[in-house]
């Protein structure tokens, strides 16, 4: 994202429990991102090792509802170039990005948007067929749950 920014990627959604706030599990996987070689410093969507984005955090709202609606009604120019000094919560492009939503829908269909009311499924289901041309679903296999 956005096309013929990198290479074909994989894209893959998971839950989790954690006790870790919102703010420290984000800053968790940008050290696991640096772990691997990533580089925030190359600019905004540029082709990465890899990529671990914090889509929602159960039905919290960050920093607050009124900064949630900018950032999801930005217009795209603005999106290329703007960039938001906080955690926002839900991911502000959530609703129009099949590439998040579709993986998300094999695991969390159900989850709710908490400013729009919307389920994954509804979301996705409300995009064009162009958010998700050229998408092929990965072969998965069952994963253990951990403890």
């Amino acid at each position: 994202m956005p096309a013929g920014s990198g290479p074909d990627y994989v894209n893959a959604a998971l839950t989790l429990r954690t006790a870790l706030p919102a703010p420290e599990l984000l800053a968790l996987l940008h050290d696991i991102e640096a772990d691997f070689g990533r580089d925030r410093g190359t600019g905004r969507w540029s082709s990465r090792v890899l990529d671990l984005d914090l889509i929602g955090y159960g039905d919290l709202v960050l920093p607050d509802r009124e900064t949630q609606q900018h950032w999801m009604a930005l217009p795209p120019a603005r999106q290329l170039t703007d960039t938001p000094e906080t955690l926002i919560l839900p991911h502000p492009r959530l609703q129009d990005r099949g590439f998040v939503l579709a993986p998300l829908a094999e695991i969390a269909a159900d989850w709710i948007h908490p400013l729009t009311g919307q389920s994954v499924a509804q979301m996705l289901a409300a995009l064009p067929d162009r958010a998700t041309r050229g998408m092929t679903p990965f072969a998965m296999r069952e994963m253990p749950v951990l403890p």
